[in-house]
């Protein structure tokens, strides 16, 4: 069978090959379908993996992981491809696998943003956060615009002498660039710039616009959207962008999807909703599940779980609104995750460090010691060092530093498998743990004359309820267990209803302490039905049991 690559990322025609021969390769277990196209006309691609064998995806809980929707980030659509292989490629051999397709569906939508992600694969890359589409303004702004000007396929830092620079060469390694002191005077300074051009040009000043494409996609979803002056780059209005709408439209479609987890980079970190409002917010028990399901994240992939709100935000007095998993949980009630792939400091054994705090702010050795790590673990191809440069606006420069599309944006190819990998065993876990409805036993009795009770008793074997979280019951996402007869010809119900709603049944969730005084065993995983059908002897009473998360079952009683 086909096989993903680890030593280059997909271009988009690649991308569509290799999803269109594993279709072909696999037609019992592996659709392709287009969910929309992009803003520049390509088409977004969602996968379905199931067994067909048992049943359609639409009838099976289901889980739904999308990936690149920024541009510059696609170890995500990487790591999307891995679950997919895995799932193709081990079934019938691995048990985890082969329950989850059998009994499960999985949506994958490998790169939800083709345009951007083109962009940055291209022979001459230009830095675009999300969207291509020009947004705010029409045109370019004056000033500095990140380009590759000398052509070799990076972008990289040009570094300018200047006796008022704020940085300075390490003094045990000249190519590592750290700030001066604040109380610093007599040495030799520069100013580093992004590679690029400045348009208008007055041989003075030199500013730094925001990109002519400045729309962030992931700012863009119905969930906590807000509009430009309180959230930059959000768009004109909920889904006004083709790509979101599309997904958006592909989730209200599936009412089955139970979880979600969007793959990013960088940082190494699972992070949870709220983006935008503390921990408070959350219905306690939903926090609760949040939590677990964070803890086996971690164990299996070592990346910490945080909350963005508590632990990510750019700034402490700024949230961030219009993001997938906000919208995911907020109004789906599902439970949602973005995974921010790499971390070159825990790499590098800088450890204990906060996210975006380390970002804006750290210690000169830590600059060091990934310059160090970089050589030794990447053959130096992280950081590029400085070589003399003729600009044809700002003459002599030197060009280098941090190749961060490479070693920080994404994982170097060296370890790009590695850092995937276990982020596929995850997506199976929180596809497993959604509810699953099962029928626990149905019995007929005759009790007269062509006269019979049915007896149903269904049950919810997964480890979320069938509504999956409190959320979804406050917001109204997700409909009642249905239950409805088929009664054969010439008969007639005496007693129940031809289609009844048995309301949610719980999951093992809360049951987590045999010493908490409210847990207990009580069968509020289970729900009883009875009828009694008058019918001709030989007929067959239909019973279809659906719920929209826990799937549904087709079952039939002989009237003897």
């Amino acid at each position: 069978m086909s096989r993903v690559r680890y030593d280059a990322y997909y271009t988009y025609d690649e991308l569509t090959s290799l999803l269109r021969e594993w279709a072909n390769e696999h037609r019992s277990l592996f659709a392709l379908e287009t969910i929309g196209q992009s803003h520049e006309g390509r088409e977004i691609w969602l996968a379905t993996v199931t067994n067909t064998e048992t049943g359609p995806h639409d009838e099976k809980p289901a889980f739904l992981l999308e990936a690149n929707i920024h541009s510059v980030e696609v170890t995500g659509c990487t790591a999307a491809l891995h679950l997919l292989e895995r799932l193709v490629s081990a079934y019938g051999s691995d048990e985890k696998v082969t329950r989850a397709l059998d009994t499960r569906t999985f949506y994958v939508i490998p790169r939800l943003n083709p345009d951007g992600a083109e962009l940055a694969l291209s022979e001459r890359p230009r830095y675009v956060r999300s969207s291509v589409r020009k947004y705010p303004l029409p045109e370019r702004e004056d000033g500095l615009q990140g380009e590759d000007v000398d052509g070799d396929g990076r972008i990289l830092t040009m570094r300018l002498p200047d006796p008022n620079g704020n940085w300075k060469p390490h003094p045990d390694e000249p190519a590592v660039m750290v700030r001066r002191e604040p109380d610093e005077e007599g040495g030799t300074y520069y100013r580093l710039l992004p590679e690029g051009t400045i348009q208008n040009y007055d041989g003075v000043t030199i500013q730094l616009p925001p990109p002519l494409e400045s729309l962030d996609l992931n700012r863009n979803f119905p969930g906590e959207w807000g509009p430009e002056a309180e959230q930059r780059g959000s768009g004109p209005f909920p889904t006004s962008e083709p790509e979101i709408r599309a997904m958006v439209e592909a989730v209200l479609a599936r009412p089955n999807i139970c979880g979600h987890i969007a793959y990013h980079t960088f940082s190494g970190v699972h992070l949870r909703p709220y983006a935008s409002d503390p921990d408070e917010r959350f219905p306690t028990g939903d926090l609760r599940v949040y939590k677990q399901i964070g803890e086996v994240a971690t164990k299996l992939t070592g990346y910490p779980a945080v909350s963005v709100f508590h632990d990510f935000a750019y700034d402490p007095k700024q949230s961030i609104r219009g993001s997938a998993h906000d919208f995911m949980y907020d109004q789906r009630g599902v439970f949602s995750w973005t995974t921010e792939f790499w971390s070159p400091q825990r790499q590098a054994g800088i450890t204990d460090y906060k996210f975006i705090e380390w970002i804006r702010d750290h210690p000169p050795e830590d600059d060091l010691t990934l310059y160090r790590w970089q050589q030794e673990k990447l053959g130096g191809r992280g950081y590029a060092e400085w070589t003399p440069f003729e600009h044809p606006q700002l003459g002599p420069v030197e060009l280098g530093g941090w190749d961060l599309f490479y070693a920080w944006y994404n994982a170097p190819f060296e370890q790009l498998e590695s850092e995937v990998a276990p982020h596929t065993d995850l997506a199976i876990f929180h596809c497993l743990i959604s509810p699953k409805l099962a029928v626990r036993s149905l019995d007929v009795e005759g009790v007269g004359e062509g006269v019979h009770r049915v007896q149903l008793v269904l049950e919810n074997t997964g480890w979320l309820p069938t509504n999956v979280s409190e959320m979804a019951l406050q917001r109204k996402a997700v409909r009642e267990l249905e239950v409805e007869l088929d009664l054969p010809d010439g008969a007639r119900l005496l007693a129940g209803e031809r289609l009844t709603k048995a309301g949610q049944l719980d999951g093992r969730v809360h049951k987590r302490s045999t010493l908490w005084w409210t847990t207990n065993d009580a069968t509020t995983d289970r729900s009883k039905l009875e009828w009694v059908v008058e019918a001709p002897k030989g007929g067959t009473l239909g019973i279809t049991a659906r719920h929209q998360r826990a799937g549904t079952l087709r079952e039939s009683a002989p009237l003897q």
